[in-house]
């Protein structure tokens, strides 16, 4: 069974076919999707979509791009977000982060808004998914002093160097794994990959981006997962399905879907 850790469904470009390609799902043995709510109007198309699929499940939060939205209401925004994180199917917060690719939010105003959002997630004490790009020192900085606890923590789509990912993974967090891992010049992804235990690795799609060889270029989607889990399964020389069935159950425990899904612990 596969878990797809983070997902963007609400996208336009699943609107030709969303449905169909959900329906797919099911024989494809895709159990379950989180589905990212990265501003507000996102968050709003997520609600639908865990409404309407049983296998979807929310995870809402203010990405660092859409963090100026955070600014501009900043008087009542915590609270609002702080509500819409009541929802029964929402299991984590985020994506939520650093981003000085695009530098779409001027730097302090996201490390705010990041700050803010690590409180929040520890007082309701829901899972964290970090989006961070080209911000590993400011990233690493205040996750290391926010204290959020292990195994609570994922670093979506981890880009960074070996090096820094032995620290994350030193205090007990995850590393999302996605369709780059079968990119040819993804060498420190798969070097990453094979230092880190499996039991702290996530399978994810970011859909319906990074999709992996040997559709890279196309849109990506759930069922492209396997092509993933092949590649983690080579680089660390570890038997296919084992390495499904582990990234599957390290899904459910850091959601904390394990009783829902039927795993002990």
């Amino acid at each position: 069974m596969i878990f797809d850790t983070h997902a963007h469904y609400d996208d336009e470009a699943f609107d030709a076919d969303r449905e169909a390609l959900f329906a797919s799902f099911r024989e494809a043995g895709i159990a379950a999707i989180a589905n990212i709510g990265y501003k507000k109007s996102s968050i709003e198309a997520t609600h639908k979509l865990a409404d309407a699929q049983d296998f979807i499940y929310e995870v809402l939060g203010f990405h660092p791009d859409e963090t100026f939205e955070m600014e501009a209401e900043k008087d009542t925004i915590l609270e609002w977000l702080f509500g819409e994180l009541q929802r029964e199917k929402v299991i984590g917060l985020g994506e939520i982060g650093l981003d000085y690719y695009w530098d779409k939010t001027e730097r302090e105003i996201q490390k705010k808004w990041f700050m803010a959002q690590l409180d929040l997630a520890k007082e309701l004490q829901l899972p964290v998914v970090i989006h961070s790009r080209e911000a590993a020192q400011d990233t690493f900085d205040i996750i290391r002093n926010a204290g959020i606890p292990e195994g609570m923590l994922v670093m979506h789509c981890y880009s960074y160097s070996p090096e820094m990912a032995r620290e994350y993974l030193k205090m007990g967090y995850y590393l999302g794994v996605g369709g780059v891992v079968t990119f040819k010049n993804a060498k420190k992804l798969k070097e990453t990959v094979a230092l880190a235990p499996l039991a702290q690795l996530l399978t994810e799609t970011d859909c319906p981006y990074l999709t992996p060889v040997p559709f890279r270029g196309k849109r990506n989607d759930s069922g492209k997962i396997p092509l993933v889990l092949d590649e983690i399964a080579r680089i660390k020389g570890t038997d296919r399905m084992e390495t499904e069935t582990v990234c599957y159950e390290n899904a459910l425990r850091f959601y904390r879907l394990q009783e829902h899904y039927g795993m002990s612990s």
